[in-house]
């Protein structure tokens, strides 16, 4: 079952602020989370029901650090298409 802490953060970049002029939302969460449950916590906590959600499996880049390699961890990105008219008023930017 999904639960809001399953959701990590919003992405605020270039690309996902031009995204949001179009009612696009991207959410960064942890791999476990589906779309159904995505739907599920954006019903129950924001009481907005998504037009579309798309997800994208990011695996976490390999980096070194002081000469040792460690790898990022993975998410799972989604982007939420909200309603027409509708807007979350604590995620507005």
């Amino acid at each position: 079952m999904a639960d809001i802490t399953d959701i990590k953060s919003i992405l605020y970049t270039e690309k996902s602020l031009s995204l949001q002029e179009d009612g696009v939302l991207v959410v960064q969460t942890s791999p476990r989370m589906s779309k159904s449950g995505l739907r599920e916590v954006f019903r129950e906590y924001f009481g907005i029901i998504p037009t579309r959600v798309n997800s994208l499996n990011q695996t976490g880049k390999i980096k070194k650090f002081r000469g040792v390699a460690g790898k990022q961890n993975n998410f799972k990105k989604f982007y939420v298409k909200l309603p027409e008219g509708a807007q979350i008023e604590s995620l507005a930017v």
